[in-house]
């Protein structure tokens, strides 16, 4: 199959496979972190919990084994195309029978491609899974740029930025006509864009996070409640952001320099964002599926630039979509997680930026939507594209 792509297409085969020296050096440096100089506040109100931390790092060192998680990504096909200078990193799983449909999906931050290992393959099979080969989608699931396997742009760019790369992988690099785009996170700003700006090739686009804010802002009393109690939750949200978005550099030189530190800088994010039992990271996620997700930082030097993406977005206007105040109109599926650490607005504010066709309110899930319910994301992806047929 590689060979057959690779004649119609201008990209390299590419295989996971890190140093056993870079592996080394990390599992050394978690070993060597000073535990003793932290102090000791108890819960998670003023970030990562200190014993948690220990308990996941002592894991990591004593038990966790990379190399099983890189050989479990390493069953996706796997290649890189350069577009405009930067190496785009990208899983390219070929749908079921002959009519499977393109879909692109893009993560975020702290996110990576580890994020779609459970959704891949049921949607690229659905017959294995119990479904129909109709349903069969051909998945292209890239690192975005600066991020994990993929190189980095010469300064950051935003998500607007990077659908125009991400448009030109399915269109120049893998021949598509025409293409679906899914994400969460910065992928659902990302495909909010390629929505936007590329709907002579992105014909729906699927999102799982409204990011995106509508030049009039809310109109009504339901709507300008939910401003506000938006404003409100992000209070203690917003010291990542604010930091990534103006000054990128200087939390690289630390972070890039402490396994640890990154650990802690997107656990705590995991805990925050997810349908928690409580306090209880692990009753959302496993403390491999974290823990993979954190080495894809390490393990390529990336988490400086994937924070650039923050940067990128202030300079190319931030949240708003339209200064003239159009939407999105090709068809937009929405899934709503509860959990979302974003709120989503009434369905009234999101039909101002979107030509919403599914709006699905899930019974349970958070801002991880493909890691903590795999299954039912892959059914909402499955519905809406049913319902254009």
């Amino acid at each position: 199959m590689e060979s057959q792509l690779q004649e119609i297409a201008r990209f390299r085969p590419f295989r996971i496979d890190v140093p056993e020296t870079s592996l080394e050096h990390i599992c050394a440096r978690v070993r060597a972190y000073p535990w003793h100089a932290m102090p000791n506040l108890d819960g998670w109100e003023h970030g990562s919990n200190l014993e948690y931390m220990k308990e996941i790092c002592a894991y990591w060192v004593d038990e966790y084994d990379w190399r099983t998680h890189e050989a479990a990504l390493n069953r996706f096909p796997q290649f890189v195309a350069n577009i405009d200078g930067v190496d785009i990193h990208f899983i390219f799983e070929k749908g079921s029978g002959e009519n499977a449909q393109p879909l692109l999906i893009s993560h975020g931050w702290p996110g990576s491609i580890a994020e779609f290992k459970n959704i891949i393959e049921p949607l690229a099979h659905p017959e294995r899974f119990g479904g129909t080969v109709a349903d069969a989608f051909d998945v292209i699931a890239p690192s975005l740029p600066g991020f994990g396997f993929s190189s980095a742009p010469p300064r950051p760019w935003g998500p607007r930025r990077m659908a125009k790369c991400l448009n030109a992988l399915m269109t120049d690099v893998l021949g598509y006509d025409s293409y679906m785009a899914q994400g969460g996170d910065w992928g659902g700003a990302i495909s909010s864009w390629l929505g936007y700006d590329h709907a002579e090739f992105c014909k729906a686009i699927h999102i799982n996070i409204l990011t995106m804010r509508h030049r009039d802002g809310p109109q009504g009393k339901e709507e300008e409640k939910w401003a506000a109690n938006f404003d409100v939750d992000q209070i203690m949200q917003n010291g990542y952001r604010t930091q990534q978005a103006t000054k990128p550099q200087t939390l690289g030189y630390a972070m890039m320099d402490s396994p640890v530190g990154i650990a802690a800088w997107i656990i705590e994010k995991f805990n925050a964002w997810s349908d928690t039992d409580g306090d209880d990271v692990e009753s959302a996620h496993s403390r491999d599926d974290l823990l993979t997700n954190i080495m894809i930082y390490l393990v390529t030097g990336t988490f400086s630039t994937a924070s650039w993406i923050y940067f990128g977005r202030r300079e190319e206007g931030g949240r708003l979509l339209s200064p003239e105040g159009k939407r999105v109109e090709i068809p937009t599926g929405c899934a709503l997680f509860p959990k979302e650490m974003l709120a989503w607005p009434p369905r009234s504010y999101v039909d101002r930026i979107y030509n919403v066709a599914q709006w699905t309110e899930m019974p349970r899930g958070g801002h991880f939507g493909g890691m903590e319910e795999p299954d039912l994301l892959v059914e909402d992806i499955r519905n809406f594209v049913r319902g254009l047929r």
